[in-house]
């Protein structure tokens, strides 16, 4: 792509997640504008477009990745078919943002990664919490030494199960394998893993054990996981998706040699550091529309302006890391 050119995207898969986090800052950011959207369904396709002030609306896949407006694919569909549509936009000449999980699986991650380098294209993931203000806080601090070296981490999230859970004959799509994988854990757990990948670098180890205790649906509902780093620090995870109401949680705690860091990955509650001198609580409220500053950094590469955070390669390490916990 030219530098100082304008970065024109197209949507495929115009649905709930494109309408607030991820549609508008694609038109709001400087040098970026939405031309282009694609849904099945004609009339939730053309709605779309026309609240968002898009000029053209496909039902078809390929004819949006082959529209000639369009310097930049971003692919909001279900996991599923994730790699089949990034390839696609990738061997049309175009650069892919991909929502995340990355793909199904890390072997599907490869082969998009492979296509990237044959293709010469860029591909990007949609872990965006890489970009926000409130993740590279924590990061900051760690950077800055101030709970000396990271030793160990503690990732608690557990929810209820929600009205749509129980209701077999229409599950949300989330919760069916061949369209979502694991249930709600494939959806969730990759932000906080991802982010921990961000934070502490590259996990090398992953053990889990998952389970389906609510029996609501037929895939996991409660997974737990060992985590060992490149770096050497250790940690642990438990997600539960029919847990109690009263033990709702979403935390993460990374402790050090002299003190620790808590946050939570979806919450946004104030950053608390502690250490010997006390506690310090740092409250930074997420952007109105939350993939901003990573739609954001995207349109900075491709003007040759700035790098994005979270590629296909970062992505896949996450993914990588999922199939090692889910293993059976």
């Amino acid at each position: 792509m030219e530098p100082k050119k304008i970065v024109r995207w197209g949507i495929l898969g115009c649905g709930d997640v494109c309408e607030r986090k991820s549609g508008p800052p694609m038109y709001l950011t400087e040098h970026s504008a939405l031309v282009a959207v694609m849904r099945r369904d004609a009339e939730k396709a053309a709605d779309f477009a026309r609240r968002h002030g898009v000029a053209r609306f496909y039902t078809d896949a390929g004819a949006l990745i082959a529209d000639p407006e369009v310097d930049i694919v971003y692919v909001a569909t279900p996991h599923a078919s994730h790699k089949e549509l990034t390839i696609r936009a990738l061997e049309a000449g175009k650069p892919v943002y991909v929502e995340k999980p990355m793909a199904m699986n890390h072997t599907e991650c490869l082969d998009m990664l492979a296509a990237a380098e044959r293709c010469g294209q860029r591909l990007f993931v949609a872990y965006y919490r890489r970009a926000l203000p409130y993740f590279q806080k924590v990061r900051e601090l760690l950077e800055e030494g101030r709970i000396g070296t990271p030793q160990q981490v503690e990732v608690r999230y557990l929810r209820p199960a929600g009205p749509e859970d129980r209701d077999p004959e229409h599950l949300p799509w989330r919760l069916r394998r061949e369209v979502g994988g694991d249930g709600y854990f494939y959806d969730m757990a990759p932000h906080t893993l991802d982010i921990l990948d961000f934070l502490l670098g590259e996990i090398s180890e992953a053990q889990g054990a998952k389970s389906n205790l609510g029996g609501l649906y037929e895939v996991a509902d409660t997974v737990s996981a060992a985590l060992r780093f490149r770096s050497g620090v250790v940690g642990k995870g438990l997600w539960s998706f029919v847990a109690p109401p009263e033990e709702t949680e979403d935390s993460v705690l990374i402790v050090g040699s002299r003190g620790s860091i808590r946050f939570s990955t979806f919450a946004f509650t104030p950053v608390e550091l502690t250490t010997p001198e006390g506690t310090e609580r740092f409250a930074i409220e997420p952007p109105k529309h939350i993939q901003g500053p990573m739609i954001a950094s995207i349109v900075a590469e491709l003007r040759g302006e700035g790098r994005c955070p979270s590629t296909g390669v970062s992505a896949a390490r996450t993914s990588r890391v999922m199939d090692e916990i889910m293993k059976e």
